[in-house]
């Protein structure tokens, strides 16, 4: 055999063997999220644009199907990773979840009514359509009606519903009189009819919202996975502030769907709402901890501080991680 051609092949089972070993080294790990709204796109845009490979995950994004499904998954600790809003109540009835991350401290819920209810007021006995209890949209609801002097709990039928597409479905049939949708599934509402109301996030209440949750007991065992699972996910924060056609090539792919008008109000609703540095928020955990009093008497004597594990985005400060993603994607905002 010429000596070329020797040379060739053992280069070309080099570099074969050496990207099969890289292969090797990465991690699989399936993370979580509970709706197609942008505020999970931190996962879909680390996946699909190698910044979870980039430290070394091989991840699969797995969609949940609402708080309620995406809570309970990640209490049986699969996904062992989920980014949920719903850590707090989680953890008031015995399971060990933390938040270690927070994209969310206001809900981004926009009420749609069906024609002819035009004031909140007009719900009273209504039905009023959640994705399910104990989800995002379920303790919006509650902000919702108590600003307006009312008990979502008592004053309307609260009815799980599913997913946002199928609340609109719902909505359109008349199963349902009334429900919210995040800036992201907003447009698709409009287009059908449905009459645009108050903006949830628009009454001052603080809350915890969706954020990056996993158990006590995973980051016991698996504290480097739960970083370079963070780091992804923050650097996809960034990524997207600087990427903007790009960040909607994403959308469209997770979201499944093509509307310009539902992917620009997606892309502005991120800019406008998530921060670049994710801590969660003690205020809001103190409120949901409030509202949850009177149902859970366990919330009483709880305190914020048991709901967070804040030392790998301590870690990531002390590092200097913050800085080189500002410097590696500038941007005007």
């Amino acid at each position: 055999m010429p000596r070329s051609k020797l040379l060739f092949i053992v280069l070309g089972f080099l570099i074969f063997t050496a990207g099969a070993a890289d292969a090797q080294e990465l991690k699989r790990i399936r993370i979580g999220y509970p709706s197609l709204s942008y505020r999970q796109s931190n996962v879909w845009v680390a996946k699909e644009e190698g910044l979870f490979k980039k430290y070394g995950l091989d991840v699969e994004p797995i969609f949940l199907r609402g708080g309620q499904v995406a809570t309970q998954a990640l209490a049986g600790g699969d996904p062992p990773i989920v980014n949920i809003g719903t850590v707090v109540q989680a953890n008031l009835t015995g399971f060990n979840l933390v938040l270690v991350a927070a994209v969310e401290t206001s809900y981004d819920q926009i009420l749609f009514t069906r024609p002819g209810i035009t004031k909140v007021e007009q719900l009273k006995g209504k039905r009023f359509g959640v994705s399910g209890f104990g989800s995002a949209t379920y303790y919006a609801a509650g902000i919702l009606f108590r600003h307006y002097g009312m008990d979502a709990t008592k004053d309307v039928n609260l009815v799980p519903t599913g997913p946002d597409a199928e609340r609109l479905a719902a909505l359109a049939a008349g199963k349902i009189d009334a429900t919210l949708f995040t800036s992201s599934t907003a447009a698709p509402a409009r287009k059908a009819g449905m009459v645009e109301g108050v903006q949830v996030g628009d009454l001052g209440v603080e809350v915890q919202g969706n954020g990056f949750a996993t158990s006590r007991d995973y980051i016991k065992t698996n504290r480097d996975t739960v970083m370079n699972a963070l780091k992804g996910f923050v650097e996809a924060i960034y990524f997207i502030y600087s990427n903007k056609k790009e960040a909607q090539r994403v959308f469209a792919k997770y979201m499944r769907t093509s509307d310009s008008e539902v992917l620009e109000d997606s892309y502005n609703g991120y800019i406008k709402t998530i921060p670049k540095k994710p801590y969660p928020t003690l205020k809001g955990i103190q409120f949901m901890l409030d509202v949850l009093a009177p149902q859970m008497p366990q919330a009483k004597n709880a305190k914020p501080e048991q709901f967070v594990d804040l030392s790998f985005l301590q870690q990531l400060e002390k590092e200097g991680f913050f800085n080189e993603m500002a410097k590696r994607y500038p941007t005007k905002n």
